[in-house]
């Protein structure tokens, strides 16, 4: 429950929206119980003979009092769904900036669907306890407290009659809420697979079609699809057998009453108008209680779709940030230095192994090795992505673990061998590098980088959107349009992640002339994974299994038997 009394919590910054709807429930509520009344008055007085003429006063007292509960039944749903939506973007908002609060290890270990689910689908669920939860709680608990007051003033006898199914009523509750919190566990987990599942097929939708794999997709899906459809059909089962057998018990509540209410009309105890009125009250009485029980049934999916929101709320992120972090009021010259680093993805397998290396600002230096030798960890410990187990990482004699984090990633710009644009416009993506930028600034990027003439040739320029990942454009056109962004970033440290690989002759001379003019006055890191890209490299450093074995120029080291010699005659078939 403690996941219920959070989101409770949510309430708290609109007490007053939150008083309005409660107030509003309250007087329909009371509304609610006048009828039953009015019809006692009307059905006495026609069997006593009475003057009838009041009748047709009390029929329009009756309209009116109908007519007032609806509008203040419109007022009630127009507050709560005005509170229910606040609250909804409050809780997604906040769900949403933890995730961009966790460290990098989160999102490795976790598929982008799931956590999507999480965002949307829980968050949905969780919602569900606003629209319809605490007020049909707040008002059913208020009928049920009204209605019992009055059955025990028209006649205790009868109102202890009608409350002798309630026990069972509780009993059912208790063994339904036990069994279903479990079930909504397994629910919520296969709709998360099954939206994992949805999204890597549809991101992955041009190599489906290109192995011809949709049928196979198809399976796959489907799988998920039943394994999620199943887990609801269990819950639906218990909630079928759940549901109807309540509303049995309390339909006995009904016929003890007309029973017993029989009897008593014939003792005379009590007048017909008294037992119509007393029927009456105990639909309304017996109402609330299977709003109840669907509130209960409803609470159960909410808790397990909040714990799952929560989870994400409360966790830590693995990198954290100092204690009155430093923040320099300018840029970093770009000194880099790496003292005896060791990091571990895995206890006890180490990725790096007591490695020590320093760049000189400005220079630009290349990590050559093989696949796994440790050259994209690096860069991710210098970003900060992952925290180093020993040793000490600096920037111009800073250790990044006391810098502002924001600081030390705005202080480094990276162009990747896969660059990812966003689903919006050539514009929007350059300026991703620097959101205040003005268009101007963000045109003279373009321009550096090579882009503005193709740029001018799409349909509407600028302003054209590129699709999903920039699938609108060449490899060509996407790796300018990530250097025009990191241009207008302007970070001291550049890292190039062979920003010219799987491109054309010519598209790889255009990226060359950009990389020079983003390369200029900056510390860069080149991973190289073509030593021909090299050319112009300060100095080659060759990672191997985590290890520093070789550093120096290519020209001191292609004529030795050393490491980098053999890798570079291995690629150029030497």
């Amino acid at each position: 429950m403690k996941s219920l009394l959070r989101v409770l919590s949510y309430l708290k910054p609109y007490k007053k929206a939150v008083s309005f709807t409660l107030g509003f429930a309250t007087l329909t509520t009371l509304l609610d119980l006048i009828p039953p009344w009015i019809i006692k008055v009307i059905i006495d007085e026609l069997v006593d003979g009475k003057e009838t003429s009041l009748i047709y006063w009390i029929v329009v007292g009756l309209i009116g009092v109908y007519f007032l509960r609806n509008f203040l039944n419109y007022q009630r749903i127009m507050f709560n769904n005005r509170v229910e939506q606040d609250v909804v973007f409050d809780m997604r908002s906040n769900v949403y900036k933890a995730l961009n609060q966790l460290s990098i290890n989160f999102f490795e270990n976790r598929s982008t669907g799931e956590l999507m689910s999480r965002i949307n689908d829980d968050v949905n669920y969780v919602e569900r306890i606003f629209i319809d939860g605490v007020e049909q709680v707040v008002t059913a608990v208020l009928t049920l407290t009204g209605i019992t007051v009055i059955l025990f003033y028209l006649h205790w006898k009868l109102a202890l009659v009608a409350l002798l199914p309630i026990p069972l009523l509780i009993w059912g509750a208790c063994i339904y809420t036990k069994k279903a919190h479990n079930l909504y566990h397994t629910v919520r987990e296969s709709a998360a697979k099954m939206n994992s599942r949805l999204q890597d097929s549809i991101s992955g939708i041009r190599e489906i079609f290109t192995f011809n794999r949709q049928l196979y997709e198809i399976s796959r899906f489907e799988k998920k699809s039943r394994e999620y459809c199943n887990s609801n059909l269990e819950v639906m089962s218990l909630w079928a057998i759940y549901s109807p057998a309540m509303m049995f018990l309390g339909s006995l509540g009904t016929a003890l009453i007309l029973l017993y209410g029989t009897g008593l009309i014939h003792a005379e105890e009590i007048t017909i108008g008294s037992l119509v009125a007393f029927i009456g009250y105990l639909a309304l009485f017996y109402t609330p209680i299977n709003q109840l029980h669907s509130v209960n049934h409803m609470l159960q999916h909410a808790l397990a779709s909040g714990e799952r929101v929560f989870e994400i709320i409360d966790r830590q992120p693995d990198v954290k940030e100092v204690p009155n972090a430093i923040l320099p009021s300018t840029n970093m010259q770009g000194e880099i230095e790496f003292q005896e680093v060791t990091f571990a993805y895995t206890k006890d397998k180490p990725v790096i192994k007591n490695l020590s290396l320093k760049i000189p600002s400005g220079n630009k230096i290349a990590l050559v090795g093989h696949t796994g030798s440790g050259k994209s960890t690096l860069i991710k410990l210098l970003l900060r992505f992952y925290d180093i187990d020993s040793g000490k990482i600096t920037i111009d004699e800073h250790n990044v673990k006391n810098l502002k984090i924001s600081y030390l990633r705005e202080q480094i710009g990276m162009v990747s061998q896969d660059p990812y644009l966003f689903n919006g416009s050539v514009a929007e993506n350059i300026l991703y590098g620097n959101v205040e930028a003005n268009q101007e600034q963000m045109r003279k990027a373009a321009i550096a980088a090579h882009a503005d003439d193709f740029v001018k040739g799409l349909p509407r320029e600028y302003d054209t959107r590129i699709g999903e990942r920039g699938v609108k454009l060449s490899g060509g056109e996407k790796h300018r349009i990530a250097i025009a962004r990191t241009l207008l970033k302007d970070p001291p440290i550049l890292i190039l992640d062979e920003a010219t690989a799987s491109v054309d002759t010519e598209t790889e001379l255009k990226i060359k002339e950009a990389l020079t003019s983003l390369m200029a006055r900056r510390t860069t890191i080149l991973i190289a994974h073509r030593l021909s890209t090299l050319e112009g490299s300060d100095r080659i450093l060759v990672i191997k299994s985590g290890k520093l074995v070789e550093s120096g120029t290519h020209s001191q080291m292609i004529n030795n038997e050393t490491e980098y010699a053999q890798l570079f005659r291995s690629q150029m078939h030497l």
